[in-house]
Formats: structure tokens, sequence, C-alpha cells
């Protein structure tokens, strides 16, 4: 379905010093720096997975995303989605993907949605009964009846994007590529996305390739995740494998009664937070298990309530970077 191989992409960006001899100068003659945004990532994806493509800002995950949907061609390397090279089959190739820019919009400011919707429809050659189908079912899915006669620019930005998410699904893509798609959502869209996403791999079997920053997304919506930085592949594989691999760790939060100045810290475990008769311990389970870290808190604490888990995937995820100096 999706091939990288040893995909590499560098930019040259023009640097100049601040003050206005340096503009000057650099009328004349002007220095670049090269940016290695991609440095040989290779990895594959099959047909109906959502995939989460993780990483840091100026990591490579918007370049790799706009080389598989054939807005950037690669310096060097292979790249076939749908048995398409991106960037020399693009006309045919666009016709089979959705791409949606949290930041960026592919419809028209000033003009209803239905207009811009209707416009997409020429663009792609969409059979009139299949648009119609389509746009209904959307509609349906995403809540769309009382935003289509609306401009864009009156629209909230959880409207919008739920418009946008319409927009790249109206010509049947079998790939959709979403970067940054709950970016400035609050929290309720963020969750009405989440859904649509998964209703949409599900009903449709759309092949999904998952950018973002908010980990909740890439946990909600992936088993699978890509983990990128400065431009290589560090991490190809499930989240709880990850976990497994690289997390030693656990939360153990306490609710107690009493008073208990200090609070205990038994070998192996450490306090994260504190608030009134409330402690949330991180347990290192390579030096203490958590059933016996509990044993010993409970030696010196009235301990009401409790719960274990996991720490959040981003704090390990950014334990990972620190470990491996990115």
């Amino acid at each position: 379905m999706i091939v990288l191989n040893q995909i590499r992409k560098t930019f040259r960006v023009a640097k100049r010093k601040k003050g206005a001899a340096a503009a000057l100068f650099s009328l004349f003659r002007r220095e670049y720096t090269e940016i290695h945004a991609l440095e040989g990532i290779s990895f594959s994806v099959e047909k109906g997975e959502v995939v989460g493509f993780v990483g840091p800002n100026g990591a490579g995950k918007s370049t790799a995303i706009k080389i598989m949907s054939g807005i950037l061609a690669p310096d060097s390397g292979e790249c076939t989605v749908l048995g398409m090279c991106p960037w020399k089959s693009r006309q045919k190739y666009m016709s089979h993907i959705g791409v949606v820019f949290g930041q960026r919009t592919q419809l028209w400011w000033d003009v209803p949605v239905h207009d811009s919707f209707d416009l997409l429809k020429d663009i792609y050659r969409i059979d009139e009964k299949r648009f119609r189908e389509n746009l209904g079912e959307l509609s349906e899915l995403l809540e769309l009846e009382p935003l289509l006669h609306v401009p864009l620019r009156q629209l909230s930005l959880g409207q919008r994007m739920r418009c946008e998410i319409a927009a790249s699904l109206l010509h049947d893509p079998e790939v959709l590529f979403l970067d940054e798609p709950t970016i400035g959502l609050d929290a309720v869209s963020k969750l009405a996305v989440r859904r649509i996403i998964a209703d949409l791999n599900h009903e449709r079997k759309i092949t999904v390739i998952l950018t973002s920053h908010d980990m909740d997304d890439i946990e909600a919506l992936t088993d699978r995740i890509l983990l990128i930085g400065k431009g290589r592949l560090l991490y190809d594989g499930a989240l709880g494998a990850l976990r497994s691999r690289y997390d030693r760790h656990r939360r153990l939060e306490l609710h107690y009664e009493g008073d208990s100045a200090p609070l205990p810290e038994p070998a192996g475990t450490r306090i994260v937070s504190q608030k009134e008769k409330h402690v949330v311990y991180e347990v290192d389970t390579g030096v203490i298990g958590v059933s016996s870290a509990l044993r010993v808190l409970g030696e010196s604490l009235d301990i009401r309530d409790m719960s274990a888990g996991s720490r959040p995937i981003e704090e390990l995820i950014a334990s990972l970077y620190l470990e491996r100096n990115l």
C-alpha cells in the first residue's frame, strides 16, 4: 500500500546576520545552511492501518507527509503509494488520496462551504450521483448540514476542521494523510474528530497516516507508531511494545487519611506530585515492584484509595529523545 525506501530530503536555507550592513552584504553574497529533514527513512504501511507519525518539531514528519502526498519530491530514495510514485503521477495519484493539514485549508475562505464542495466535485470529476451520496453520508457523519451554506470564515475552528475532513473524502480516497488535524481544537471538538477518523477507518477501510503532537490522539486512534527524530526513524511498532521495551516505570496514585510529613520515599520510588491527602509516586519496577512499593507505603500511610498505571506516553517519548540526545 505505502512503501518508503531510503528517502532523503535536504533543504538549503539562506542565513543572514542581523543589521543593515549584513542585509546589504547578502544582496551580493548569500550564505546558506543545509537542513537534513529526512536521512534515509524506510517503512511500509498495509491497507486499512491507522499509523501514528510521532516526533518533535523539526523531526521531518511534515516533510515525509508532503513526499507521500506528492507535494514534494525527495532528493533520493523510492516511494510508492497504491503502486504509484506520488510526485511522478501526481494528477492520477491525487484522485486516490485525501490530505488534511491542520494549519492550512483547501476550501475557499469567502464562499459557502457547499460552493467549495461543488468546486472540488469538478476538480476531481466526481460523478453527480456519487457526489450526492458521499455528501449526504459525510454531512450526517460530521453533522455538516447547518454549516453547508455558511462562508468558511464565519465557522469556528472545530467546524472548519470537520468541513476539511469532508472535503478530503468526497472523492472516495483510499489513503488519508492527516497532519495535525486537531491543532487548536477544544476538548469536545478533538473527541469528535477522533470519533470521525475511527469511524471512517472502520466503515470505509481507509488507510490513515496521522501526525500529531497530542499524544491522546495517537493513543486513541493508532495501534502502531512511527517515531522520528532529526530525520531518522527511531522506532516502528506497537505502542504497547514501546512501553515494554523502554519504560519500566509505573505511576502509583494514593489517597490517604491522617497526617504524614514528610511523606515516605522507599527505594525505587520518587514523589511526582502531592497535595493534601493525595500523592503520586513514580515506581521503578527494576528496583521494586508496584505491589511491594504499595506494601511498604502502607506501613506509613493510611491508604484509602489507590490506582496504578503507566507513565503518559509523551513522557516516555521525551525520555527516549533525551536518551538519544535529540
